[in-house]
This record gives C-alpha cells, structure tokens and sequence, in this order.
C-alpha cells in the first residue's frame, strides 16, 4: 500500500463509529502503515453526532485530522449532508441506505449500502452494524488489508462475541463485493 488514505467515520452516538476508528487504525498499524486517528462526539451520549477520522499511509503525515476526504462511511442522514461535500473528485462514499434516505451529489464513487438492515436480518444484532460497515469500507477500498482488520477487531472484541463479529465483518465483505457485481455505485458530479 503506497497510497495514503484520509478516512472519515460518521453518525450517531451509539453507533460504535469512535471503536470502528480505532480499530481501522490499529489495522493500519498491523500494516505497517502510519496512522493517526482522531474523534469527535457531541455532548449527549448517544444520539448525538459522532465522527471518527483515520489518517493512514507510508509517509509522515503531517495533519492528524482529515482535509481531503477519500472514504466517507455516512450512518446517518446528518452526517451524510454534512460531510459529502468534504470529498475529493476521486472519493468513495459509503452511505447507510437504511438510515439516509437522501444522498447529496458528490464528486466520486457513492455505494449506498443497507448497513444498519444487514446487521439486523443478516447477523441477528443491528449493534454490530459498525463492524458491518468495516467490512464493507475495507471490501470497496482496500485501505488496509482484510487480515489486519480480522486481527485488529479480534484484539478488541469482548470474549464471547468472536463469533458474532466475524459474522458481521464478512457480511460487510460480501456487501462490498456484491456491490462492485452489481455495480451499484453512483458517479455523480
């Protein structure tokens, strides 16, 4: 991985998007990349707006925040209002099309996904709808490897859940991968 990556990780509080950061970062590590991730909630503990960014790549980096989004997970419609217009010509936006309704134009690839409705019906716990996400960010980017991301989740799951969590990280792979066949991104601009 020679690219260098500027990720953000949007939503609700409650959604588990400050844990998903950290454990993207902490693949990035895994890869032997530079990392730095930082995180932003609201006052209310859950409800309010939730951000994470990542910073990934094989130089120094110089800013830890993001400036030029190139991947956008958006889990809500505030957040997919809001930061859209923050992405370079060349991004990839993930938008959760369970819970946003209304995707902005943006410049680059969008890939409206049911996040929130596969972790309910297709893992049997919309809880680890963040881990579903995860799984389909890395499937649709390759930002780090899905090996790295495996063992950086696996280091911080709590023990019991092993398990459920594999599930819900394969299930955001076939998500992507179902929508690279399906060709189910939008180019808009």
């Amino acid at each position: 991985m020679t690219k260098s990556w500027e990720v953000r990780l949007s939503g609700s509080g409650g959604q588990g998007l400050i844990l998903a950061g950290i454990i993207l970062a902490e693949a990035g590590i895994l890869d032997g990349q530079n990392v730095v991730q930082t995180q932003s909630y609201g006052p209310e503990a859950r409800g309010g707006a939730s951000k994470a960014e990542v910073v990934i790549g094989p130089g120094d980096i110089d800013y830890p925040k993001v400036l030029d989004c190139d991947v956008l997970l958006a889990l809500n419609q505030e957040s997919c209002t809001k930061f859209t217009d923050d992405l370079k010509s060349d991004s990839v936006a993930i938008i959760d099309s369970s819970l946003v309704s209304q995707i902005p134009s943006v410049n680059g690839k969008v890939y409206p996904l049911p996040i929130t409705k596969l972790a309910r019906e297709e893992v049997g716990k919309e809880l680890v709808a963040n881990v579903v996400a995860l799984g389909a960010l890395v499937g649709l980017t390759g930002v780090v490897s899905r090996e790295s991301l495996s063992n950086a989740l696996m280091a911080r799951v709590p023990k019991g859940t092993e398990e459920l969590n594999t599930k819900a990280l394969e299930t955001g792979f076939k998500a992507a991968k179902e929508a690279r066949t399906r060709k189910t991104t939008q180019q808009v601009s």
